[in-house]
């Protein structure tokens, strides 16, 4: 699966839109690590828990993402976007969308 964030695939020539494809999480650290975060947000520096908490989110929402496209079969998936959002403290929502297309060779 060939998954841009271009609206073109190099080589290729999209002959069909499917349809947008989308895949969302929302992921929430436990407690512990949200009270040592908390420790960490009083001196400074990069809250590691949230970024991996981040990282998590963003690799199961794409994977959802790619796995609607091939159910629908396609070869590709164009102009792919993350956006994401709090939801409660602590917890965050990773939306990852795009346009799932068939794609033949130029």
């Amino acid at each position: 699966m060939i998954v841009t964030n271009t609206d073109l695939v190099p080589n290729k020539e999209i002959v069909e839109v499917l349809n947008i494809v989308k895949g969302n999480t929302i992921r929430a650290k436990h407690l512990g690590k949200d009270i040592m975060s908390s420790f960490k947000h009083l001196v400074g520096g990069e809250l590691n828990q949230y970024t991996e908490m981040i990282d998590e989110a963003r690799d199961v929402a794409y994977d959802k993402m790619v796995m609607e496209a091939k159910e629908m079969g396609a070869d590709a998936i164009v102009s792919v976007r993350f956006s994401t959002s709090a939801i409660a403290q602590g917890a965050a929502e990773v939306l990852c969308y795009g346009t799932a297309v068939k794609l033949v060779d130029k």
